[in-house]
């Protein structure tokens, strides 16, 4: 049995349908196999695009997400059409990155994650939200309290 068979996915080969409205049901989870130490994974996705809420006009951003997996990683292409199920959602910045983060904490419960939006300036602004979640009653709780006090992105 493949390890696409054992874990289910469903996402990964075939053919694509993309959704046009936002959908955390097409993320997926595979099993880590090296839980017995620290990793990092990261993410970009330099093409996300959503509306604003107020004007329905398109937003564009580079998404990076970037965590330390424990028992389950995100696959890549579920991954790839989550954020393009933002595409036609209408929602601030800040909460198209907190709600990637809160959606992908609860798909597979990371040691730690954070995510950043660096979005295009739009009106002379840019904006740029950051958070972060470190797993409750580990070391990842205190890192990532650490992390957001020395917080700086970077772009």
């Amino acid at each position: 049995m493949s390890n696409r068979e054992k874990d289910g996915l469903k996402a990964l080969g075939g053919k694509t349908e993309y959704s046009t409205t936002y959908d955390p049901g097409v993320l997926e989870t595979f099993e880590n196999q090296h839980p017995d130490h620290d990793y990092w994974v990261q993410f970009n996705c330099p093409e996300f695009t959503t509306l604003c809420p107020i004007t329905g006009q398109p937003d564009f951003a580079e998404i990076k997400i970037m965590y330390i997996p424990d028992r389950r990683m995100v696959e890549s292409k579920s991954l790839k059409l989550y954020l393009f199920s933002f595409r036609q959602h209408g929602d601030f910045h800040e909460d198209c990155v907190n709600t990637i983060l809160k959606d992908l904490v609860g798909l597979m419960q990371p040691r730690y994650i954070e995510v950043v939006g660096l979005f295009t300036p739009r009106g002379g602004i840019s904006i740029y939200p950051w958070a972060n979640y470190g797993k409750p009653g580990t070391p990842y709780e205190q890192m990532a309290r650490d992390r957001m006090a020395r917080h700086k992105i970077i772009e």
